[in-house]
């Protein structure tokens, strides 16, 4: 049963860090990455398709993303898409190439996009703390229904927290690389 719980625990706090890196992935910095656009959807014959299943995404340059629709008619649905999206971008098209061009950050949206990439952080931080929260209760409901003893539930105890300590720690050092990623001009 503990085996159990501390695997659960360890499972999903890798997936709050999975989590993590993909939403930190979805914040821009000063380069390009085909990754921007991963969470933009469009409507494909009625259906909500991820942008990357209805068009070719790769990178024009070091600012430009080049968004090549499969479909000649996809190419307005796709462009209304990228134009409707949080991104804030103008895209620009050009035949059946929709190029989407990354303005520089300033220094004021640079500390604006450290300081969300920091709330993401402490997301994870609360998450992860939740998930050793729920293990700890699901422990002492085990001693409570005199199901193991008080030294393995305090064991397994200190062994979860070990498990969240570790997923903190590499909370904090993603935070800290995309921040620097960030601030690097």
């Amino acid at each position: 049963m503990i085996p159990e719980i501390k695997k659960t625990a360890e499972h999903k706090m890798a997936r709050t860090i999975e989590t993590l890196v993909s939403d930190l992935g979805k914040v821009r910095t000063g380069r390009a990455h085909t990754g921007i656009v991963d969470h933009i959807h469009v409507d494909y014959y009625g259906t909500q398709t991820p942008i990357n299943q209805v068009a070719n995404i790769t990178l024009a340059d070091s600012r430009t993303i080049a968004v090549q629709p499969w479909e000649k008619k996809m190419v307005p649905i796709v462009e209304r898409a990228l134009r409707d999206s949080d991104l804030g971008i103008n895209p620009n098209t050009q035949g059946d190439i929709i190029r989407l061009p990354l303005p520089p950050l300033t220094e004021e949206r640079r500390r604006e996009l450290a300081k969300m990439v920091r709330h993401e952080g402490e997301n994870a931080k609360v998450a992860a703390r939740n998930v050793r929260r729920d293990a700890n209760e699901h422990l002492k409901k085990l001693l409570k229904d005199h199901e193991i003893a008080e030294d393995d539930e305090r064991r397994a105890q200190d062994e979860i927290q070990k498990i969240t300590d570790k997923s903190i720690i590499e909370i904090d050092k993603l935070i800290a690389a995309k921040e620097a990623e960030l601030m690097t001009i």
